[in-house]
């Protein structure tokens, strides 16, 4: 005969197996995620005055990287030739292997949002009415034997964003293009 308490027992096995399951995922218990490639959205977020690239999976924090940028004025991105990095919500829009930086992410700077600021900023006088916005901003590794650079806080850069040559590859097998960069001070 079953006694009382093995039937009780049985009873609550499976609810107590989903209440265990609860605030596990397969980062937690160590197993590989078994979402596919097209169920994870990356994005990134660019801190300029902490020198950080935060990068996030669904929405969450996973890994953060060493930055450098174009020039020590961690203001807005004014002109071309300024060596300033914009600010603003962008996406990557290419990849490229590069022969000095390992590999190049470009980022779709100028976007209508930067052209809109660009040409405020000319109307107000602010920056010359012969500026030129520039483009070609995006995120690359150092040189090979230089990422000293980044430890030392160096700004290299013409106003693009430099990951360390050693995390560049990293984040161009990850990164799919149209991931988000949001650029901020």
């Amino acid at each position: 005969m079953i006694s009382r308490s093995l039937i009780l027992l049985l009873l609550c096995l499976p609810f107590s197996a989903a209440v265990a399951a609860i605030g596990t995922s397969a980062r937690d218990t160590g197993r590989s995620d078994t979402r596919s490639p097209d169920e994870i959205v990356y994005s990134i977020v660019i801190d300029k005055s902490d020198y950080e690239l935060m990068l996030f999976e669904n929405g969450e924090w996973i890994a953060t990287y060493p930055v450098v940028f174009g020039n020590k004025d961690q203001g807005d991105k004014l002109m071309e030739g300024d060596r300033r990095t914009p600010e603003g919500r962008f996406r990557i829009t290419g990849k490229r292997k590069h022969p000095e930086w390992g590999f190049f992410l470009l980022l779709d700077y100028p976007n209508p949002e930067s052209i809109s600021r660009f040409s405020d900023r000319k109307k107000a006088g602010q920056i010359p009415r012969s500026a030129r916005i520039g483009g070609g901003i995006g995120i690359h590794g150092t040189r090979r034997n230089e990422e000293y650079a980044v430890d030392r806080f160096m700004n290299w850069a013409e106003g693009c964003i430099s990951v360390k040559y050693s995390h560049i590859s990293e984040l161009y097998e990850m990164l799919p293009v149209g991931t988000s960069v949001e650029i901020r001070k």
